[in-house]
């Protein structure tokens, strides 16, 4: 320890004063013992000198000593004598001895401040380690931390700072021990002098003494702030330096040479915290994505409509990321893409459905180009050369990336920031929701080709059916007809001298063409039942209920027409339903209700039967699923055993 002049002053004149008051004391007791022994008492005036302001203000407190105790007790020297010999080897073993305590005084001194400082500093070190064990916010242990680091150190201020990716500084913690304050939550660029630039710069301790005539914003502020002197430490997390403590003091002396081991005591267990704060992050982060992607997968599990798949993707996304505005676009032909989902913007700056031409340069744009994913973050010259709806929301970073269905580019999803860069890895969450996206896409598209197709070959069948019957009922139903009058009129021009053998014969010919007739009149209604072309769905359906063997009870809410294959649909559930009812439910009475609701034709057949029908192959009831389903319908039967069948059908009109 080296003590400064007013340090010296104040132990010289303490010590010159103990001594004093030693000599007052001895002066009274001086007459009833002898001199010498009391040279020793001195040393109650040299210890706590030592002991307070150390082995200089000691000795020369020693020295005071001797010499007011030569000139106060014993007689001035005449000649050198026994007598003489014994006060100078009095004189020197005080000195001899006022030095060994002196010293012995110092290193106890010296041996207490350490032992204190230790414990000090263990007991921080155990409340910040008790803090970090109980997983407190950031926030709190950066605070706690802050002020540890401030008071061990003997600063007057402390501040704790997180790097920024682009370039600058932000503090997260501070303490002080006077009314001005350090700036925190402010980014503050590293230029110029300052702890926080040189720590990056060599990635170890870093001690500064003075910044007059430094330049750039930390520099300032210390100055502002009439810092003299600053100690900084990194803090370490994953193998790089993701921040600093920095204890800065206002007095003219410097920090003591072991201030730096102090601080990286600390910054080890701010490390520890950050690296668990950030782990658990990572795992809330991951458990909430994995969430969201298990909430969109579910909906597209399930078949729901790409609409509804993309809208909730872009809100996923929006929460996720954090982004301001989501949107997902679909790439149309002509260079042009259409919005398919969007979220952090009114309807009055833009809709789902509105379709235009990109502007460029955006990230979006350039996934329309290249088809591989993007980003841009923008500075405040970049901001200016925006797109004008962009420079409107004040977008400051975005990332784009692809939707790939069946192996085109078929659109791409974009998030934008207005308060600066995304993580790193916002490219990679992007995708794997494009995916989600793409997949979904693909499913709708497939399943709207296939119900396309199912539609075209019902439809194709029952025009078909339609033709067999209208050839059946103006070609050979007429021909028959005419055939059979021509053989009634034939029978009756026939000879008499014939016989009846031969009348019989002719008769009996005209009758099996007038079966062939009504047979192959059956099998046309059967193809497709003409009533159901001239009359509509009510008139056709009726008619089934009168050739029902089992009685049945009609309800019918309907409007005169509905589309061709929506009614040819609805007759032949009715029909099969119906000739299930008399073929194997063993029923007395059947139920037939038909009712439009909203944009949906809706029937239900239900019997009172013995129940167990079963879909399986070769059943009519496979035929009629296939049949309603080809529409965009569904089906559902319910057949208990014992409890008779009901059969609902939904047909979409549209």
């Amino acid at each position: 320890m080296r003590p400064s002049a007013a340090r010296w002053s104040r132990g010289l004149l303490f010590g010159a004063a103990l001594a004093g008051a030693v000599t007052a004391v001895l002066a009274l007791v001086e007459p009833y013992v002898p001199v010498l022994p009391l040279l020793v008492f001195y040393l109650l005036a040299v210890l706590p000198v030592a002991i307070v302001w150390g082995a200089g203000p000691a000795a020369v407190t020693s020295l005071v000593s001797v010499v007011i105790f030569e000139f106060a007790f014993l007689a001035p020297v005449g000649s050198i004598g026994v007598a003489d010999r014994e006060e100078t080897v009095a004189l020197g073993s005080f000195l001899l001895t006022a030095v060994l305590t002196t010293a012995l005084a110092v290193r106890l001194r010296r041996a207490a401040v350490e032992s204190v400082r230790l414990t000090d500093e263990q007991s921080a070190l155990r409340r910040v380690a008790t803090l970090v064990a109980q997983s407190v916010p950031r926030s709190a242990l950066f605070e706690a931390v802050t002020r540890e680091v401030g008071l061990l150190s003997g600063a007057d201020l402390a501040r704790m700072e997180r790097y920024e990716a682009d370039g600058t500084v932000t503090g997260v913690a501070a303490w002080s021990r006077v009314p001005e304050q350090l700036v925190v939550g402010t980014r503050l660029k590293l230029d110029g002098v300052g702890v926080a630039r040189e720590v990056r710069r060599r990635g170890g301790p870093v001690r500064l003494d003075g910044f007059a005539g430094a330049m750039g914003e930390i520099a300032g502020e210390s100055r502002s702030l009439g810092i003299h002197s600053s100690v900084g430490c990194p803090i370490i997390v994953a193998g790089g330096v993701w921040g600093v403590i920095a204890a800065s003091t206002r007095s003219d002396e410097p920090f003591p040479a072991n201030t730096e081991a102090q601080i990286a005591s600390f910054t080890e267990l701010v490390a520890t915290a950050v690296e668990n704060a950030e782990a658990r992050a990572e795992l809330h982060r991951m458990a909430e994505e994995q969430a969201a992607l298990r909430r969109v997968a579910t909906l597209v599990a399930h078949g729901v409509a790409p609409d509804l798949v993309l809208a909730a993707v872009a809100q996923e996304l929006g929460e996720l990321t954090g982004a301001d505005i989501t949107g997902i676009f679909r790439f149309e032909s002509d260079g042009s893409a259409t919005l398919m989902g969007v979220r952090g913007v009114s309807e009055d700056e833009i809709r789902v459905g509105h379709r235009r031409v990109l502007d460029t340069p955006s990230a979006i744009a350039s996934v329309q180009a290249t088809g591989e994913s993007a980003r841009y973050d923008v500075d405040d010259a970049a901001l200016e050369r925006l797109p004008e709806l962009l420079r409107g929301w004040g977008i400051r970073s975005a990332v784009a990336s692809p939707i790939v269905v069946e192996g085109r580019n078929w659109g791409g999803i974009s998030v934008a920031s207005r308060h600066g860069p995304f993580a790193p890895d916002t490219e990679l969450r992007l995708v794997e929701f494009t995916e989600i996206a793409a997949t979904a896409i693909a499913n709708a598209e497939a399943h709207t080709k296939l119900t396309q197709s199912r539609a075209r070959v019902v439809t194709t069948a029952d025009e078909t059916r339609r033709r067999i019957e209208r050839d059946l009922h103006d070609g050979a139903q007429q021909r028959l007809v005419s055939l059979a009058l021509k053989l009634r009129l034939a029978l009756e021009t026939l000879p008499a001298e014939l016989g009846p053998a031969v009348r019989d014969d002719f008769a009996e010919v005209a009758d099996e063409l007038i079966e062939v007739q009504d047979e192959l009149r059956e099998i046309s209604r059967g193809i497709h039942p003409s009533i159901l072309s001239e009359g509509g769905l009510g008139p056709a359906l009726r008619t089934l209920a009168r050739r029902s063997t089992v009685p049945v009870e009609m309800h019918l809410e309907t409007v005169s027409r509905y589309p061709p294959p929506v009614e040819v649909a609805a007759y032949y559930v009715v029909s099969e339903a119906l000739t299930n009812v008399t073929k194997h439910a063993r029923a007395t009475h059947a139920e037939v209700a038909v009712e439009q609701r909203d944009a949906t034709l809706r029937l239900r057949v239900r019997d009172d039967g013995v129940g167990g029908a079963e879909e399986h192959h070769g059943s009519g009831l496979v035929g009629l699923r296939d049949r309603v389903e080809a529409l965009g319908g569904s089906i559902d039967v319910a057949s208990p055993a014992g409890q008779g069948t009901v059969i609902r059908v939904a047909l979409p009109l549209a």
